[in-house]
């Protein structure tokens, strides 16, 4: 139940981020594909840095300095190819581009951007060091009866967005 509480607190964490950075820059973009108030991109994305981290916290043996900058690494490639594969499938299932990154100096076409995967970088070791241990004191204790609220209404979302968004 822990990567689940994990997921469904993230994506809806993301959400919030992603609103706040709009209205805080004026753009006008919603903030993924959901009607509610999640972004399952973020939630993905951070069970997999939890997970990696851990592995490799876990089994490299090395000093804690040189296992975070191989973390931080593998973390950038990693998220940089979740956001690349999901740009693309959201744009083919759904006809529709969230986000574009072509107008920037680093970018490698529509969905990639080195400025944007080492931000990714940097912020996946805020949320090793700083935010999961904070957040973790509160997942943990999560009632199962809520986790399965969340699924539900996340599979409900899920099959609402699918329906209505569906390109002809």
């Amino acid at each position: 139940m822990y990567y689940l509480n994990c997921f469904f607190i993230y994506s809806i964490i993301g959400f919030l981020f992603e609103t706040i950075v709009a209205k805080v820059t004026g753009n006008r973009f919603e903030s993924g594909i959901l009607y509610g108030p999640m972004t399952p991109i973020y939630g993905i994305g951070v069970v997999l840095i939890i997970l990696i981290s851990k592995y490799f916290f876990m089994n490299l043996h090395l000093p804690r300095w040189k296992e975070t900058i191989i973390v931080f690494f593998i973390l950038i490639i990693v998220l940089t190819l979740m956001e690349w594969l999901g740009g693309i499938l959201i744009e083919k299932i759904f006809g529709v581009v969230f986000w574009d990154y072509s107008h920037m100096k680093g970018s490698i076409g529509k969905y990639i951007s080195v400025e944007i995967s080492l931000i990714w970088g940097i912020l996946s070791l805020v949320l090793i060091y700083f935010i999961k241990p904070f957040l973790d004191k509160f997942v943990l204790k999560i009632p199962s009866l809520i986790t399965y609220l969340f699924l539900f209404l996340f599979c409900a979302d899920l099959v609402m967005t699918y329906v209505k968004r569906k390109p002809n």
